[in-house]
């Protein structure tokens, strides 16, 4: 791989150093050792970038429906083609580890395959008028240009989750990735696109930091859409902006999501899905499973299986291939996590596994007895931490699936099928999945949450609706009589 190319602004298909005066060093999140180092982009970086994206926009909307798909064809070949170099860049810059890495490419190259039909499928229609002699056209057209800013936990595909259909819808795009992720989630795409022969200067990638732009990639006034995938605070902040300058927003936020085992549920599998849920990528994930809801008549059998299955995870090197739980991405987010942990216990709860901290590897830890409504039950959890909390009815385990501000997936667990989808139909949340994990991302699925997990849906006809806008076009194709005349 060449990093040396990576560490460098995709700017109008040229890639640079950034014309700011300050240094970005990228680090390995296990071993703190330099993956890369940046100069970062200035304001005038990313003018240059949303103008660039500006000007090839208008051109890339003429091209061909069936030229544009073959450009996401070759990406979804290339990513395949590429797939050992992207899980090492996963394993070295975002900690991942191979099972991750493998779920998280596949779901990419499933996202490409997806974006590829979208050139395809955008339809107009024709209706009619009360004006006689008069047709209504009304055409789907692209926004224009598309700001993304993706985050840290599976920047490769959820960069490329907006990535990818805002410019087979025709837009262009500039991407500015998170500071801890910039080549997973920014300069590898972009090398991607360039061999898969997307136009020059189209897609742009902008490497910096907030105290060097400040709000400016939202506030410029290119760019239509702004999609956005991180905290539910930094996302509030983005979607103010948006809604101030008139832009739309699409926000993919936090999650708490509740993962429900009714008395009748299948417990081994149960179990199974349970730490799938909770402990993939440590927890780093938006719908990861950070409450489990267990019947009162079975949470003390599924507590002896779920900590003896947790317990035994593989801990460590994210690029050893035997490794479950790698690091959490920053000490930060150790220390807040652990100031968390102490806080919940101090208030009463009980640790039924937790270890030491090595550097930035958390060894899980189950909560139980915790208040439903406490603080640990009610946030959202962003490492390998899980709260058990019993209830003895299915009405108790909803209302304490709902006793939290967000609402991005969730899972319940019952033989009884018909009982799970009551459940589901009733917590409130923008995906759910009866007897399956909380982790679920599918191509043309609509994706997003309610109340603070977001606004806005993804993927097939979604990303449609969302990355295009519809314009009215009349034709009179006879003479009106308007009021006034004669």
């Amino acid at each position: 791989m060449d990093i040396t190319k990576l560490a460098k602004q995709y700017i109008g298909g040229v890639w640079r150093n950034g014309a700011g005066d300050k240094i970005l060093v990228d680090t390995n999140p296990y071993n703190n050792e330099t993956v890369a180092e940046f100069t970062v982009a200035d304001r005038a970086d990313v003018d240059e970038a949303y103008n660039s994206a500006a000007q090839v926009q208008v051109e890339w909307n003429k091209v061909n429906a069936y030229a544009k798909r073959t450009v996401f064809e070759n990406a979804a070949r290339i990513v395949g083609e590429r797939a050992q170099e992207i899980t090492e860049l996963l394993a070295a810059e975002v900690g991942g580890t191979a099972i991750k890495a493998g779920f998280e490419i596949g779901v990419a190259i499933d996202m490409l395959k997806e974006a590829a039909t979208l050139p395809l499928r955008i339809e107009g229609s024709i209706l009619p008028s009360p004006v006689a002699d008069t047709e209504n056209f009304i055409y789907r057209e692209p926004v224009g240009v598309v700001g993304v800013i993706s985050p840290f936990n599976f920047p490769f595909f959820l960069s490329l989750k907006s990535v990818a259909p805002a410019l087979a819808t025709g837009n262009g795009v500039v991407i500015k990735p998170h500071e801890e992720t910039p080549i997973t989630g920014g300069t590898l795409i972009a090398s991607i696109f360039e061999e898969a022969g997307l136009p020059a200067g189209l897609l742009n990638v902008t490497v910096t930091e907030i105290p060097v732009i400040g709000d400016y990639f939202l506030e410029h006034p290119i760019p239509r859409v702004l999609a956005f995938t991180g905290s539910t605070g930094v996302g509030r902040h983005v979607g103010e902006v948006a809604a101030r300058h008139f832009k739309k927003s699409i926000l993919e936020l936090g999650g708490n999501s509740a993962f429900i085992v009714c008395d009748d549920a299948d417990l081994d599998y149960a179990v199974d899905a349970a730490v799938f849920s909770r402990f993939t990528h440590q927890g780093q994930i938006c719908m990861s499973a950070n409450r489990i809801l267990v019947h009162s008549a079975i949470a003390a059998e599924f507590r002896d299986r779920f900590s003896a299955k947790v317990a035994a995870l593989p801990m460590g090197d994210p690029s050893d291939p035997s490794t479950i739980i790698g690091p959490l991405i920053n000490a930060r987010q150790l220390a807040a996590l652990d100031e968390k942990i102490d806080g919940a216990i101090a208030a009463g709860a009980t640790a039924v596994l937790r270890g030491e901290a090595s550097g930035n590897v958390l060894p899980p830890v189950i909560l139980e007895n915790v208040t439903p409504g406490s603080s640990i039950a009610h946030d959202e959890l962003f490492g390998p931490v899980v709260v058990l909390i019993e209830f003895d009815t299915d009405e108790q385990a909803i209302a304490i699936a709902n006793d939290t501000d967000f609402g991005l997936s969730g899972a319940v667990h019952s033989r009884d099928l018909n009982r799970g989808v009551q459940i589901a139909k009733q917590v409130h949340t923008g995906m759910i999945h009866v007897n399956d994990a909380t982790i679920a991302d599918e191509p043309i699925v609509p994706f997003g949450g309610e109340k603070s997990s977001g606004i806005g849906r993804l993927n097939g006809q979604a990303s449609i609706d969302e990355l295009t806008t519809q314009k009215w076009i009349s034709v009179n194709h006879g003479r009106r009589i308007y009021p006034y005349q004669q």
